[in-house]
């Protein structure tokens, strides 16, 4: 049995066809067909601000609070679940309209939601060195051994953009998980990357911001394991 899936251009006819990126602030919806790639922040954008991504956002918890914490960085939310683009685009609604957030105040206007396959979106719109963080949280553990193979990290392109796209020494990668054997697993398949080293895992800015999965399973009182990790330029070891 293949160990990974076949991601070829076939797979991704068939299952990226709706992609879009949506503004959550204008509700400005942008098919893939007309972005160019890879796409350039800059002007994408409008400024030159970092660009930090989170895989998986799920109701979008995470995605709303670091980004009305951060207003000088540039979020894109990527996820495959129709549901839960929907969930956080409207999270962010209730909050703009609870608190009256002006939207001509600039308020979220750093976030965009990308409605798409990651891997997709990574190997084929993402620019070289242009990422400075990855937040991976909780990501599906696919427990059951027939569907391990479609766990994010056993995906060698995946890993491959990630590597491509993270900023050499500054880039990181936050990683969250309640599965224990999938971390260990991650950690593994991690430490094959030379240009990625662990560090302490405290040291994230936004270590207090608990996405909605977190505060399910800490009240269900299951452990949590948590990994950063560092991109750092070989050439100057």
């Amino acid at each position: 049995m293949r160990e990974n899936p076949n991601y070829n251009d076939i797979y991704y006819q068939n299952t990226t066809s709706y992609s879009q990126i949506i503004d959550i602030v204008t509700e400005h919806v942008i098919p893939f067909s007309e972005l160019d790639a890879p796409i350039d922040w800059e002007v994408f954008f409008g400024d030159a601000r970092p660009v930090e991504i989170e895989i998986g956002f799920g109701k979008g918890r995470f995605l709303l609070e670091a980004s009305k914490r951060h207003p000088k960085v540039n979020y894109i939310g990527v996820e495959r679940a129709q549901k839960y683009v929907e969930l956080t685009r409207e999270r962010f609604e209730k909050y703009m309209r609870h608190f009256g957030v002006d939207k001509a105040s600039g308020t979220f206007s750093n976030v965009r939601l990308a409605w798409t396959d990651a891997n997709y979106f990574l190997t084929r719109y993402v620019l070289a060195e242009s990422i400075q963080a990855y937040h991976i949280y909780f990501p599906d553990p696919w427990p059951k051994k027939r569907q391990r193979k479609r766990r994010i990290f056993r995906n060698q392109d995946f890993l491959a953009a990630l590597m491509r796209t993270l900023k050499s020494d500054s880039g990181r990668l936050y990683v969250v998980t309640d599965y224990e054997e999938y971390f260990q697993e991650i950690q593994e398949r991690l430490s094959d990357l030379p240009a990625l080293h662990p560090v302490e895992e405290n040291i994230g800015p936004d270590r207090d911001i608990a996405t909605n999965f977190e505060m399910k399973y800490i009240l269900e009182g299951r452990p949590i394991y948590r990994a950063v990790y560092e991109k750092v330029c070989l050439s100057t070891r």
